[in-house]
């Protein structure tokens, strides 16, 4: 239940508020002052996060022979700890690994997450499953809304933001989207409005619909657990594209820092550029 009640708020910070509107993240002035209290206020709602840790990382050998791809380092971190930062600073502090290859490397490190503020659980897998397999094996250890994030790339957005969009449009799942110059290394979401209607597969140079990719960040309501196939699986060429088809998947567009790190010089490009999480 929601109550009107009436405020006197300087016009230096109507004019900063307005600027906020776009009627997709933000329809209006109301809409972004209670996200602002809110955040305030600390009042969370997303208290659980997945993090896919267990690929091998065939594409960046020889380092990966030794070091599982999610603790490759990164000025002086290994990404997995960018994770785990950036979602104790939006107060989520529950986190479950799905471990694989080399997982004892990533139990060394984190332990139970204490030393990082967090709570950690890990799950493994005892060969390769995929997201949707990995996903399914955990599914367990999930009965509410949760963030899932590929532990690979690294990333920099507002999880509060984006879980303020995730609610607004009342769908099964958000997926973060990033804008790339080069599309045509990726699948290209397709959007109509906050709506995904289309993945296209690495399209052709001049064909791609749009620029916008899938950074490797999902909100999930639990619902989606159920839609997972047995054993191993991906959740986007397995179960995305059918919820796509049912109307039931959201894009969330972020402009903060993306870096992929699936390869040797996608991995160099971020070691030059990556600023670190923003404050």
């Amino acid at each position: 239940m929601k109550e009107r009640i009436s405020l006197t708020i300087d016009e230096d910070i109507i004019r900063k508020i307005d600027l906020k509107i776009d009627g997709d993240k933000f329809r209006s002035r109301s809409h972004i002052v209670e996200f602002l209290l809110k955040k305030a206020l600390g009042i969370k709602r997303l208290k659980k996060a997945f993090i896919l840790a267990g690929g091998k990382g065939t594409r960046l050998r020889p380092i990966t022979y030794e070091v599982p791809k999610p603790m490759i380092p990164v000025k002086g971190k290994p990404i997995l700890q960018y994770h785990i930062e950036q979602l104790r600073k939006y107060g989520i502090k529950d986190i479950v690994i799905s471990i694989g290859y080399l997982g004892n490397k990533i139990r060394e490190y984190f332990g139970d997450g204490k030393r990082f503020g967090v709570n950690i659980t890990y799950v493994e897998e005892q060969e390769p499953l995929g997201t949707g397999g990995a996903l399914g094996n955990a599914k367990h250890l999930f009965n509410d809304v949760f963030i899932m994030i590929n532990g690979d790339n690294l990333i920099d957005l507002d999880l509060d933001e984006m879980y303020e969009s995730h609610k607004k449009n009342n769908r099964l799942i958000t997926i973060a989207l990033t804008a790339v110059e080069d599309p045509y290394s990726y699948g290209v979401v397709l959007l109509k409005g906050s709506k995904i209607i289309d993945f296209v597969e690495k399209p052709k140079k001049g064909t791609a619909p749009s620029n916008l990719i899938n950074a490797g960040v999902y909100i999930i309501e639990p619902e989606i657990l159920e839609r997972i196939p047995e054993n191993k699986s991906s959740i986007e060429k397995d179960v995305f594209p059918k919820l796509v088809k049912e109307g039931k998947v959201s894009g969330y567009v972020f402009a903060g820092q993306w870096f992929s790190t699936d390869s040797q010089e996608r991995y160099e490009k971020a070691i030059k550029e990556w600023k670190g999480l923003s404050e």
